[in-house]
């Protein structure tokens, strides 16, 4: 199994967004899901919004 690290400027994580209250940038981001963190499971569009994403397909 993978080790769980973030990759990459942690600024623009869902994580991030998430502990500021930034919902509403959230909702925007994971409007059309792409991509999913393999650290906590949160879905993206873009890869950049996540610390360790994967393909969903």
């Amino acid at each position: 199994m993978s080790k769980q690290a973030c990759k990459g400027d942690h600024e623009g994580h869902l994580c991030v967004l998430a502990s500021t209250g930034k919902f509403g940038q959230i909702k925007e981001i994971a409007r059309a899901p792409r991509f999913i963190c393999f650290n906590c499971g949160r879905v993206a569009e873009c890869e950049v919004n996540l610390c360790n994403p994967m393909p969903i397909d």
